[in-house]
């Protein structure tokens, strides 16, 4: 939900309906992210959380420089300049000491696990920790770093997958990989990914988790900051092709986002299939992936555009 979509109205409403809101911290600055909170708690006094991405190391210039130079055809026959490439860690550093002092009820981590330090840093001013996992492995890695929650990502999820050890995609659906996890660790369980009605909510809470998270579900309520034209593309289907084989076909609705990698940071993720998505050839390097140790993987490079 990072990038717009997540507004202090939309974690407010979702918590004052009973659910527990997130405010994405991914691509704020520090400062903003602060304002946001305290925006959020002018809304409502009901408990929320923030979700933090978890950088990563760059990636290599050379396969960088390969993929600009695979680009440069079709930004030349468009007319325009291809930017310069940059890594950033999406002042991680800053927004945990936000997190820590304004005393959020919750941090949430993606893309990444924190290391154990940092769990326990927020244990000391009372702020519970989640993080998303998309395997065995990376659940046993966040139950090892402290973790109080375990945000079960499965592979109907919209947007970009959390992976940090296995970047080559996930492919086990959410009920299957519940299943999995529940036989490895005794950390509560988020499910989460596809979820978009009760029956699907029930599914999930009857395979182990006590709890689901909703993401695409809530992109065109009213308080989300999704723009009109993404409101529009999700409502009238006008993206039904599927960008590559969806690996759970049967459970997506035509229209619902798919897709393998981003063409933009190198993640696998599910999108609708437009312009940038048929660029698929200009594939560009995927980030380094996670070692068996925390924390090692989260924001991308910004590669050329």
């Amino acid at each position: 939900m990072a990038g717009g979509p997540s507004t202090p109205a939309l974690t407010a409403a979702v918590s004052d309906a009973g659910g527990f809101g997130f405010l994405a911290a991914g691509y704020l600055s520090a400062e903003s992210l602060r304002e946001a909170i305290g925006a959020t708690r002018t809304l409502t006094s009901a408990p929320f959380g923030v979700n933090l991405f978890v950088p990563s190391a760059p990636g290599d210039p050379s396969q960088v420089a390969d993929y600009a130079e695979a680009l440069k055809p079709e930004a030349e026959r468009l007319g325009v300049a291809l930017g310069e490439a940059r890594w950033e860690d999406d002042a991680y550093d800053a927004k945990l000491g936000v997190v820590e002092s304004t005393h959020v009820h919750l941090v949430s981590f993606t893309f990444g696990c924190p290391a154990s330090e940092i769990v326990e840093r927020m244990h000391r001013v009372d702020i519970q920790v989640a993080v998303t996992v998309t395997t065995v492995l990376e659940a046993e890695l966040a139950a090892d770093a402290g973790t109080d929650l375990l945000i079960v990502q499965g592979t109907e999820a919209g947007g970009h997958q959390g992976s940090f050890a296995d970047l080559s995609g996930n492919h086990c659906p959410l009920l299957t990989l519940l299943e999995q996890i529940r036989e490895t660790t005794e950390v509560p369980m988020i499910g989460t990914g596809g979820v978009m009605t009760g029956r699907d909510a029930a599914a999930v809470l009857g395979a182990g988790a006590v709890a689901v998270q909703l993401g695409t579900a809530l992109l065109c309520t009213p308080e989300a900051g999704t723009s009109a034209l993404y409101r529009e593309a999700l409502l009238d289907g006008r993206f039904p092709e599927r960008s590559s084989p969806a690996p759970t076909p049967d459970v997506l609705p035509v229209g619902w986002p798919t897709g393998s990698r981003s063409s933009t940071t190198g993640r696998p993720r599910r999108h609708t299939r437009r312009c940038i998505t048929s660029l698929a050839r200009f594939a560009p390097p995927p980030p380094r992936p996670a070692t068996p140790a925390c924390p090692t993987s989260g924001p991308v490079p910004a590669g050329p555009r």
